[in-house]
């Protein structure tokens, strides 16, 4: 059944009263950002991505499947997918995160403890142990994986940290060679000159049109299980921008549209697990009808909380008291 706009706003409204009467934030991130951090710096920015990728284009292609996986809740699975936790919550852009403070997992910011029975029924020692979360795009020697090919280890680690630490399913081959690689390709050469920039509507935009791409790549190799796992890193990101656009009842008919982007994701993602042929001509349709989405969502992103103003004055209200 299609609702109508003015129908569909009222549910969107009735929907944002009582999250905001349940003291459920507006942003999701909210919950696991530290109180004393700047809320426009914290989650209305993000640090630059420091990222080399292979010349080898079948490397290259490994590097983009582990960098969608990277940035979706369902490989973590568990209690931290409902969270709406990724494996960038944590490591935002493959970096740290000093502003990550989830309640009863964290210590001060910037640190976590993986051994928190909250998230893991394997790992869970009981004990209040959070460590501060390393940058992946700082130097190889500071971290305690080697990540050389050759040494074997890193894939492991990933997938002990996947299935053990967060509970979370057996990650396809590709996925785990995937993340793997892409942590090995994050370098702290390759980081820009700025450290920092808004997020914004285009830059979610192009990780969903970058998970995509890898979608088709592992559904022309055969391997379905792992594009749908991108398709669903891509809702992830759909999932990002529609929350900054539900604070404004003005913005119905976007939100209309990003909905309807997404149930067509979710659509394909039915039909690679159902091995029907049409699948990868979908997802090449998608992309070129997003690029009217994504124009129309950043004309009007000044009204969501994309905007530096509106995303402060949301913060303000989340900290008042009582």
């Amino acid at each position: 059944m299609r609702l109508r706009p003015a129908a569909l706003a009222a549910l969107v409204i009735a929907a944002a009263s009582a999250a905001l009467a349940a003291g459920a934030p507006p942003i999701r991130a909210m919950l696991w950002v530290s109180k004393d951090a700047d809320p426009v710096r914290a989650i209305g920015t993000a640090p630059t991505e420091c990222l080399r990728l292979p010349a080898d284009p079948a490397l290259a292609s490994k590097v983009e499947i582990g960098r969608a996986a990277f940035r979706t809740p369902v490989v973590l699975g568990g209690q931290a997918a409902r969270a709406g936790i990724t494996c960038e919550s944590c490591h935002r852009q493959g970096r740290n995160n000093p502003d990550f403070q989830f309640p009863g997992v964290s210590g001060r910011p910037g640190t976590a403890d993986v051994t928190n029975s909250l998230f893991s029924t394997h790992r869970g020692n009981g004990k209040d142990d959070p460590k501060v979360i390393p940058d992946l795009s700082g130097p190889k020697t500071r971290l305690k994986v080697d990540q050389a090919p050759g040494a074997a280890k890193l894939e492991p680690f990933i997938h002990g940290l996947i299935t053990e630490e967060f509970d979370g399913p057996e990650p396809t081959p590709a996925v785990l060679a995937g993340l793997a690689a892409y942590v090995r390709a994050l370098d702290p050469a390759a980081c820009p000159a700025d450290p920092r920039r808004p997020l914004t509507v285009k830059l979610l935009m192009d990780d969903a049109h970058r998970a995509l791409n890898a979608a088709q790549a592992a559904e022309a190799e055969g391997d379905r299980p792992t594009a749908v796992t991108m398709i669903a890193s891509a809702r992830a990101r759909l999932g990002l921008i529609d929350e900054r656009f539900s604070a404004d009842p003005r913005l119905i008919s976007d939100l209309h549209a990003l909905r309807g982007a997404d149930a067509r994701l979710a659509e394909l993602q039915a039909d690679l697990r159902e091995g029907r042929p049409d699948a990868a001509q979908g997802i090449a349709a998608w992309l070129t009808q997003a690029k009217d989405l994504e124009a129309v969502l950043t004309r009007h992103s000044t009204l969501s909380l994309f905007n530096p103003d509106n995303l402060a004055q949301a913060a303000a209200k989340r900290r008042l008291p009582g």
